[in-house]
């Protein structure tokens, strides 16, 4: 099943891509890995919630906050590549939780991403993953995660050797003769 097809049998409709709030990018390909900055909840146009799971949410509500990183995720996936079917694998995630210092739940609010990723993915989507607490987050935010992707290969990578046009080999600059130095006496 197409992963756009799946996303609409889920009933999910993706958000826009939201840009990055620094300098930096959303995304940096090298090879065929996609490392996608880390995102956070919230929608283009709406406050982003702040607090700390423990005392300001509940691990139901970070799950779903976790959740709803994990659509803003996606939604870069689907602007980096054009197509979600180029999403070869979820490799890793980094969930980070704003949390008080005795909160012991991160897996479980991470888990909001986790699962989504396999419901739209599939096998696909199950990923090694690292799910920490942290004293504070950007601007306030309970979750922020980062992803991993392998990416299929781009159309024009996937041509045959034969057709790709040969690389011009550059010829060695001449080796330039050192002047001889006179010895002292």
């Amino acid at each position: 099943m197409k992963t756009e097809q799946r996303l609409k049998e889920l009933g999910i409709e993706l958000p826009a891509a939201s840009g990055p709030m620094a300098n930096y990018v959303n995304a940096v390909r090298a090879g065929n890995f996609l490392y996608l900055a880390g995102k956070g909840a919230g929608r283009p146009g709406q406050a982003m919630p702040t607090g700390k799971v423990g005392r300001d949410f509940t691990i139901e509500q970070g799950y779903g906050f976790a959740r709803e990183t994990g659509l803003n995720l996606i939604a870069v996936m689907k602007a980096e590549l054009g197509d979600l079917d180029r999403v070869k694998r979820v490799v890793k995630m980094l969930g980070m939780v704003n949390a008080t210092p005795e909160f012991g739940h991160q897996p479980e609010v991470i888990n909001g991403c986790s699962d989504l990723m396999v419901e739209v993915f599939g096998e696909r989507g199950k990923h090694a993953r690292s799910a920490v607490g942290m004293g504070s987050l950007p601007r306030g935010i309970p979750v922020e995660i980062e992803v991993i992707i392998e990416a299929e290969e781009e159309a024009a990578a996937r041509r045959p050797a034969a057709a790709k046009r040969p690389v011009p080999q550059r010829k060695a600059a001449p080796k330039i003769k050192k002047a001889a130095k006179k010895k002292k006496r």
